[in-house]
C-alpha cells in the first residue's frame, strides 16, 4: 500500500511539473512574440502618424495662430500639412455644393433656412481657404516642390472660380449682403477706409504743424534763401504726409512691401519718358542749391529781362517791366548767362554826354560835376567819374558815372539827362547832331563855269560805258583811252 501512495505521488508531482515547464514555455513564447511584434506595430502607428504637429490641421484654429506655428516648419513637414487642408478645402466645398443643390430644389421655410445654413458654409469654407493658402505660402517660401505647390494655387483658384461662376442672383444677394455685415468683409474694409481717411486728415494737420515748425527755423537761418527754403518746407511737408500714411496702412496690416516695388520698377520707365521734365527738376535743384538769384531780384536770363517773381522745382516766373509775367523752365535758366541786377546795393549808372569842338571842355567838365554833384540820390562814396573819353566825329564825348542805391538806378538815370541838358542850354554849351560837310574843289577856277563843273562831274554818266575784263586796266589804268602816254587799240 505504501508503495502504491508512493508512486501515485510521484506521478502527480511530475505531472505538475511538467504543467509548469509547459506554462513557463507559453508565456515565453508569447513574451517573444509580444517583443517582436512591437517595433512592426510602432513602424505602423509611425506610419499612420502625421509628419508635423497635431492640431495644424484643425479647421478652428485662428489664422493668426496657425502662421506663428508654421514659422519653425521645415517643407518636409508643410507638404503633409497642405495635403491636410486641400481635403479640408475639398470637403468644405463638397459641403456648399450639396447644400446649394438643396436650396435649389427647395421652398418656403426649408428654403430659407437651407440658405442660411448654405452662408454659414461658404463663410467656413473661405476661412479654410484662407488657412490653407497661408500653408501653401510658406511652403513656398521654405522651398518646396514648385509643381506641388502650383497645382494646390491652381486648385484652389479654381474652385473659387467656378463657384462664383455658377451662383445664382439670390445666392449672390444673399453672399454680398452677408459680407457686407460681416466683420471680416465690409465692416472690416468700411473700417479701414474711415481709419485711413481720418488718418489722411489728422496728417494734413500734423504735416501743417511740422512745415510751420520747419518755417521758423530755416527763417532763423539766414544762410539759405528763399527759393531753398521754401522747397525745403514743400519738401517736408509731403514726407511727413508720404511716411505717415504708409505708417497707418502698415498699422492696417496692408502689405507696403509691393507699393515700394511697384515705385522701383515704374522709376525706370518714368525717368526714360520724362527726360526733359528731368532735367528742369535737376535744373530747378541747382538753381536753389547755388542761389543765383532770389525771389524779388531782377535779372537778365534767356534773352528776358525782369523780376523773379516765383522759382518752383520746375520753371521760374518772371515779371517784365511792362507787366508781363513769363514762365521760364529752369532748365533754360540754368542753362543760359544769368544777370543778377539786383544782387548788390549799390549800382553804377554809366552815361555819355557829347558838346560841340567848338565848346570849352573845361566849362563843360565843370557843369557836369555840378549837375551830378547836387542830385540827392548820387553816392559821394564811391565818387563819381566824369572824363573826356571819346572825339567823335561830331562832338566831344564825356563819360559820366556815378554810383545810387540800386534801387534809385533808375531815378537818377532820367533825373541826369534832363538835368545836363537844361545846364548845357542855360551855360551855352551845345550838344550837337551829327552832320556831313561837302566841300566841292574846281581844278581851274579861271576858266570853268558853274555849268561846265556840273557838266564835268556828270559827264561819265552821259558817256556810254566800256566793259572792263581786266582789273589791272581800266578805271584811270594805263591803257585807258584819253590818258597821257596811251592811245587807242587798232
Amino acid at each position: 500500500m505504501k508503495r502504491f501512495v508512493v508512486g501515485r505521488g510521484k506521478t502527480i508531482g511530475v505531472g505538475l511539473a511538467v504543467l509548469i515547464m509547459l506554462c513557463g514555455l507559453w508565456g515565453s513564447v508569447g513574451w517573444a512574440q509580444d517583443a517582436t511584434g512591437d517595433p512592426a506595430a510602432g513602424a505602423d502607428a509611425q506610419d499612420t502618424a502625421p509628419a508635423y504637429p497635431s492640431g495644424l490641421d484643425d479647421p478652428s484654429i485662428a489664422l493668426d495662430e496657425l502662421e506663428l506655428r508654421l514659422v519653425p516648419l521645415t517643407a518636409d513637414e508643410l507638404a503633409p500639412l497642405a495635403a491636410a487642408w486641400q481635403d479640408r478645402a475639398r470637403a468644405a466645398t463638397q459641403a456648399v455644393i450639396d447644400t446649394s443643390l438643396e436650396v435649389r430644389t427647395a421652398d418656403g421655410t426649408e428654403a430659407e433656412a437651407l440658405r442660411q445654413e448654405r452662408l454659414e458654409l461658404v463663410e467656413e469654407r473661405d476661412r479654410i481657404f484662407e488657412k490653407a493658402s497661408a500653408v501653401i505660402s510658406s511652403l513656398e517660401a521654405k522651398g518646396g516642390d514648385p509643381a506641388e505647390v502650383e497645382a494646390m494655387r491652381g486648385y484652389l483658384s479654381a474652385v473659387i472660380a467656378a463657384g462664383r461662376s455658377q451662383l445664382t442672383v439670390q445666392e449672390f444677394a444673399d453672399g454680398f449682403l452677408a459680407w457686407l455685415v460681416s466683420r471680416d468683409g465690409g465692416m472690416a474694409i468700411g473700417f479701414r477706409i474711415a481709419v485711413i481717411v481720418a488718418a489722411f486728415f489728422g496728417l494734413l494737420i500734423v504735416a501743417r504743424i511740422v512745415r510751420a515748425w520747419v518755417r521758423r527755423a530755416v527763417d532763423r537761418t539766414p544762410q539759405l534763401s528763399n527759393l531753398l527754403s521754401g522747397f525745403l518746407v514743400m519738401v517736408v511737408y509731403w514726407l511727413t504726409l508720404a511716411f505717415g500714411l504708409m505708417i497707418v496702412l502698415a498699422a492696417l496690416g496692408v502689405n507696403v512691401t509691393p507699393l515700394f516695388a511697384l515705385v522701383g520698377g515704374a522709376s525706370f520707365i518714368i525717368a526714360f519718358a520724362l527726360q526733359e521734365t528731368l532735367g528742369n527738376l535737376a535744373a530747378g535743384l541747382m538753381i536753389m542749391i547755388n542761389r543765383p538769384f532770389d525771389e524779388g531780384d531782377y535779372v537778365q536770363v534767356a534773352g528776358l529781362g525782369g523780376t523773379i517773381k516765383h522759382v518752383s522745382i520746375m520753371s521760374t516766373t518772371v515779371t517784365t517791366p511792362d507787366n508781363q509775367v513769363i514762365t521760364i523752365p529752369n532748365s533754360k535758366v540754368w542753362g543760359d548767362v544769368i544777370t543778377n541786377v539786383t544782387a548788390s546795393d549799390t549800382r553804377r549808372v554809366d552815361l555819355v554826354f557829347g558838346i560841340s569842338y567848338g565848346d570849352s571842355i573845361e566849362r563843360a567838365q565843370a557843369v557836369l560835376e555840378e549837375v551830378v554833384a547836387s542830385h540827392p540820390l548820387v553816392l559821394a562814396e564811391p565818387a563819381p567819374n566824369i572824363r573826356v573819353s571819346e572825339l567823335g566825329d561830331s562832338s566831344v564825348n564825356f563819360i559820366v558815372r556815378p554810383w545810387t542805391k540800386t534801387g534809385d538806378y533808375w531815378t537818377v538815370y532820367w533825373d541826369l539827362h534832363r538835368a545836363v541838358k537844361e545846364a548845357f542850354d542855360a551855360n551855352g554849351i551845345s550838344i550837337p547832331f551829327p552832320q556831313t560837310d561837302m566841300h566841292l574843289h574846281v581844278t581851274d577856277s579861271g576858266k570853268a563855269t558853274g555849268t561846265d563843273a556840273v557838266a564835268a562831274l556828270t559827264r561819265g554818266d552821259t558817256q556810254p560805258r566800256r566793259e572792263v575784263t581786266d582789273y589791272a586796266s581800266g578805271d584811270h589804268g594805263a591803257d585807258e583811252p584819253g590818258e597821257e602816254g596811251g592811245g587807242e587799240r587798232g
